[in-house]
């Protein structure tokens, strides 16, 4: 997929000329990347414990199996890697040969089918990138309270009940 205003060069034409390790040498580096207990994602743990939220992790039967979910508040929070779900990606896109361009492209889209299946299920989400957190957690923290805040129900006069605080009914 070619987005607007971004041109397709030929393999010929890119800035990078390619991997620099062999194929052996890359999938041994690439085996030791883990997608759970991650440095940001830590952080952000530790932001969630110390607001004194209930969360679960990585739960599979939800879209995208969310890094955090706060039932209590409808809220799925994805804490992305910078290269890996393509940050500011068609800066720098071609300057990947074609199979990393496609892979991460191919992140990217399924993220935002992701995104919309939780949307339409009744879930909000809260995507936090790598270097917000290592960068800016005070602001990351800010952003979860935001998200949270805005989840809360309007109640009119007292004693009125406006949610279960168990999160979107899910289909079974």
């Amino acid at each position: 997929m070619v987005r607007k205003g971004v041109t397709k060069l030929p393999e010929t034409q890119r800035l990078h000329r390619g991997d620099i390790m062999s194929p052996e040498k890359r999938s041994q580096v690439m085996s030791r990347i883990r997608g759970k207990g991650t440095g940001p994602e830590l952080a952000v743990q530790s932001i969630l414990v110390d607001l004194g939220l209930h969360f679960d992790t990585h739960d599979r039967s939800l879209a995208g199996r969310p890094d955090f979910v706060i039932r209590a508040y409808s809220l799925c929070i994805f804490v992305d890697g910078d290269f890996w779900h393509g940050w500011r990606f068609n800066v720098w896109r071609l300057k990947l040969s074609a199979q990393w361009e496609e892979k991460i492209a191919k992140n990217r889209e399924r993220d935002r089918r992701n995104h919309g299946k939780l949307r339409r299920m009744g879930w909000r989400v809260l995507r936090l990138w790598e270097h917000q957190v290592r960068d800016a957690p005070d602001l990351c923290r800010q952003r979860i309270i935001e998200a949270i805040a805005a989840g809360l129900p309007f109640i009119e006069k007292p004693g009125n009940v406006a949610s279960s605080g168990k999160g979107p009914q899910r289909k079974k």
